[in-house]
């Protein structure tokens, strides 16, 4: 590998050198077609490639051709001034052939070539290559969200996902060099253009004032080397710039050049058909020549009758390709085990909802995914995995069911052409509807038709599309779940992502102080309880002050929570004040005492007469101010509260249970009531 890259600046620095060294005619020789040789190269690679990012490292080849063919343009013109005319034999064959005696038809020719060239060729390709930069510049967006959908929905994995948006970025770069790169072909037509003039009039004045030559001397040798000169520098350019249009405009090919214009061109035969009897009729025009009329309509005629057959025979589907049944499918173990996968969050929909979820039938389901996986990362720390999305004909038609790891965990029902319209609670205006309950928090709601949302918003009514119910629900069963979905792979994900910023805190801790597993466990904890992960330095940092004295991850995680006191202060106190209901300090005295510490953990043991009435005395006393507050903070010391939101989760799953030391000191704390079973 060094070697190569030594061989390729080696000659980019001959190339430059070739612009002060004098060179002899026979190596000039050498170089020109050695020129030649690379343009051809070129040009045929540019023909076989299937898509323009194979041929990524064009736009610096372009620059140094075009570098090496200026130097070598530079190099004849110091040996046809110097040297009389005499600049090698590939220059003087070009001359000589193309010239064929008249200088006047070298001249045009030369000028034709250069033109075409300049105009048709480089113009075109520049063009071209200014609007793909500029359209895969705008496209960016969109092919990033279609990948995000893609790879929400199944489709495709992150590694894929990965792929694909680097070669969106690769194009982009791509096409942008190449909108300059271009701009280097014709700057090299305008020098050939220059250079041809400079040989001819200094060529004139050096032969006549320094070689007593005359004037049509002069001439016809200078022209014909100038001629020379310049046709074998354009030949050159010319296949370049044709390559360099050719993949510029490859944007929909899917094949090589050879394999689409035979497969497009023969898709329908009937064409040849067609043009060859027409081409019969202008044979019938007096002065057009029959002959070759004749031969070209019957090669047209002939060819459309033979791929008409073929395609005939291609249309009958041979046995091999029927499909395989599917027990000669499962009759290989390897896929059998295809059945095993499980994905870790699956949604069913009855076939009324398919149009909320169909791209193709205008549903924004995937991009509402896509954004909702964004607003979990900002908000949690976590990434939603993929979710497989899959229709399901023995359902409701109005149904979906959100599944977990293969089994069902929530499920709803909505109305595609109706809204939903919650009463906050303060709303005393009846609006006609078909009732049912919001599935995500189990309110009292109503599916009401679109020409009465004007009428229940103005009433109060929170109005609701199908859509936004179906991901509301399904965003709350995620967070409430998030601690199950978070595995292994995904805090490995985490790690590295927090190695790009904070290196040494990742591998100075993982797993040298904690492992992969146990880092996983905390974070289960934290996720369980509905606690943001997003800070993971502070997390680890404080893991690393504490895992060398205990291993008890229920107590790791207690001494991360109380690190994280400023987030958990904003989730629960955003406005600077909590009202919260305490623990009688009996209570937590009872609770303290009944703590067992093993080798595996510690956990509370009481009897299950005094677990009933702690149970019963949480009840009464949320009860009691449920008209203040919904859901109240319980508030406890730091040395039970874990144990005491074990002991209750069983009953109220959704409690919320503090510590002094979780909460800032700034907040002001109003105690609502406190828990006694005495």
């Amino acid at each position: 590998m060094k070697s190569k890259n030594n061989i390729i600046a080696v000659f980019v620095a001959c190339v430059i050198f070739l612009i002060i060294v004098p060179l002899n005619p026979a190596f000039l020789d050498l170089m020109l077609i050695l020129n030649i040789t690379i343009s051809l190269s070129i040009f045929l690679i540019s023909m076989y490639i299937k898509e323009a990012l194979e041929f990524s490292v064009f736009p610096t080849i372009l620059l140094v051709t075009t570098l090496f063919r200026v130097a070598l343009n530079i190099s004849s013109t110091r040996l046809i001034l110097g040297k009389g005319g005499e600049a090698g034999a590939v220059i003087k064959t070009f001359g000589e052939f193309v010239i064929g005696g008249n200088v006047v038809v070298g001249i045009i020719i030369f000028i034709i070539l250069v033109i075409v060239q300049f105009i048709v060729i480089t113009k075109g390709a520049e063009r071209v290559a200014e609007v793909a930069a500029r359209f895969t510049l705008d496209a960016m967006p969109g092919k990033q969200m279609a990948i995000d959908a893609d790879l929400n929905s199944g489709l495709i994995n992150e590694e894929t996902a990965k792929m694909r948006r680097l070669k969106i970025q690769r194009e982009a770069d791509f096409y942008g060099a190449m909108d300059g790169g271009s701009k280097f072909v014709k700057g090299d037509a305008i020098v050939s253009i220059i250079i041809v003039f400079i040989n001819i009039i200094a060529g004139t004045i050096i032969g006549m004032v320094q070689g007593g030559q005359t004037l049509g001397e002069v001439i016809q040798k200078y022209t014909i080397a100038t001629v020379g000169d310049g046709l074998v520098s354009q030949f050159p350019a010319l296949l370049v710039s044709t390559a360099t249009g050719m993949i510029v405009t490859r944007a929909a090919s899917e094949n090589s050049l050879s394999e689409d214009l035979t497969g497009q061109f023969t898709t329908n035969p009937k064409v040849f058909t067609i043009a060859g009897f027409v081409l019969l009729f202008l044979a019938l025009i007096p002065g057009f020549p029959k002959l070759q009329i004749i031969v070209i309509s019957a090669v047209l005629i002939f060819g459309g009758l033979v791929l008409r057959k073929k395609q005939q025979i291609a249309e009958a589907v041979p046995a091999e390709e029927l499909p395989v049944s599917e027990t000669s499918f499962y009759k290989n173990t390897e896929n059998i085990y295809t059945l095993l996968n499980i994905d870790p969050i699956e949604m069913e929909f009855g076939y009324s909802l398919l149009p909320l979820v169909d791209e193709s039938r205008g549903g924004s389901f995937i991009d509402r995914v896509v954004m909702l996986r964004r607003q979990f990362a900002t908000d949690i720390g976590m990434v939603i995995p993929s979710v497989r999305l899959r229709d399901n004909a023995s359902i409701n038609p109005n149904q979906y069911i959100i599944k977990l790891k293969g089994e069902q965990v929530a499920q709803g029902d909505v109305l595609v052409n109706h809204l939903l319209a919650m009463n906050p609670g303060d709303v005393d205006e009846e609006i006609e509807g078909i009732d049912t309950v919001e599935p995500a928090f189990g309110l009292s709601a109503k599916w009401i038709t679109e020409e009465l949302r004007d009428t229940a918003v103005l009433s109060g009514y929170t109005v609701i599309d199908p859509l936004s119910v179906i991901l509301t629900h399904f965003s709350e069963v995620i967070k409430k779940h998030a601690h199950e979905l978070l595995s292994r792979q995904d805090v490995a994900a985490l790690l590295d992502n927090l190695k790009k910023s904070n290196k040494s805190v990742v591998e100075d801790i993982v797993p040298a102080i904690i492992s992969v597993g146990d880092l996983q466990k905390v974070l289960s904890n934290l996720l369980f309880e509905q606690i943001p992960i997003r800070d993971l330095t502070t997390i680890l940092e404080t893991l690393a002050e504490h895992a060398g004295t205990t291993k008890d991850t229920e107590l790791l995680t207690e001494y991360v929570r109380q690190a994280l006191k400023r987030t958990i202060t904003r989730k629960f106190a955003p406005d600077g004040k909590l009202k919260v209901i305490t623990l009688n300090p009996d209570l937590e005295n009872l609770i303290v005492g009944s703590i067992k510490k093993t080798e595996h953990g510690s956990y509370s043991m009481l009897e299950p007469d005094v677990l009933q009435k702690i149970v019963l005395a949480h009840k009464n006393e949320v009860e009691k101010i449920s008209e203040i507050v919904s859901n109240p903070v319980i508030l406890a010391s730091p040395v039970i509260r874990f144990y005491y939101k074990k002991l209750i989760e069983q009953f109220a799953p959704d409690a919320t249970v503090l510590s002094f030391n979780e909460i800032e000191t700034t907040v002001q704390i109003q105690a609502l009531g406190s828990i006694s079973i005495n």
